[in-house]
């Protein structure tokens, strides 16, 4: 089983190599990374050069936003399976591949998913926000629940099938993706109750209170659109952040 992981990524020379080398350190064989480059005015595709690897492959040319750039990177992998390695964040440890890739051994499982820890961008060791996910459920879906995009693996088909990230969310289009898939789809979704990734604080949904406003109208969006929610379940899904903010 090929894992495909695609990192888009833009004007991040500072992060994106720590990024590459946790996808390179993983201990599972058979992966391919590629990464979308938005056309970076900074050193970015240059670090990225340095981890050049076989199994690597690097596109380079203006895009229409981050949801454009994993669609296209979604387009050209060729894995199994594909997850989403953003230019922030890494891998939390070497087997993380490994574990999803023994998930996806039962044929019945669409989505693996597990838990996420939020780091301070100025020292990624430091513990700021823990998001632990619990095991998946089509109503707890329906009051807000996701699990972390960014610990998501999905099967191909689920692309082929329900399509891939809608750019009319210009902030939510993750959270548009996860409903369609797990909710109105009804993809078997499959828990690994361990953090599997690390996530740099400081991303751009929550740049300014304009951003979060958006965001909250494309999150309604998504909900009604899908058939899974509405205003209850938005406030509630923000409401259930708070425990996340007690650590472990």
């Amino acid at each position: 089983m090929k894992i495909s992981v695609v990192t888009a990524v833009y004007n991040r020379a500072d992060t994106v190599g720590q990024a590459i080398a946790s996808v390179q350190a993983q201990v599972y064989p058979h992966v391919e990374h590629l990464i979308i480059d938005g056309g970076s005015t900074d050193k970015t595709i240059e670090n990225v050069r340095k981890y050049s690897r076989a199994a690597m492959r690097v596109i380079s040319e203006p895009d229409e936003g981050i949801y454009d750039a994993l669609n296209k990177g979604i387009a050209n992998s060729t894995g199994d399976v594909i997850g989403v390695m953003h230019s922030d964040d890494f891998f939390a440890d070497a087997f993380v591949l490994d574990k999803v890739a023994h998930e996806f051994a039962d044929p019945a499982v669409g989505a693996v998913y597990g838990d996420l820890d939020y780091v301070s961008a100025s020292d990624p060791t430091k513990i700021v926000r823990h998001w632990k996910s619990g095991n998946f459920s089509k109503n707890r879906l329906r009051w807000g629940w996701m699990p972390p995009h960014p610990t998501l693996f999905l099967r191909r088909d689920v692309f082929v099938r329900l399509g891939s990230y809608d750019t009319s969310y210009r902030i939510a289009a993750d959270y548009d993706a996860i409903l369609r898939f797990l909710g109105k789809g009804g993809v078997r979704a499959r828990y690994i109750p361990e953090v599997l990734v690390k996530m740099r604080v400081g991303g751009e949904s929550n740049k300014s209170l304009d951003r979060v406003i958006r965001k909250s109208r494309e999150d309604y969006r998504a909900l009604r659109s899908s058939g899974m929610g509405g205003a209850g379940a938005l406030i509630w899904k923000n409401v259930s952040k708070i425990p996340q903010f007690i650590l472990r």
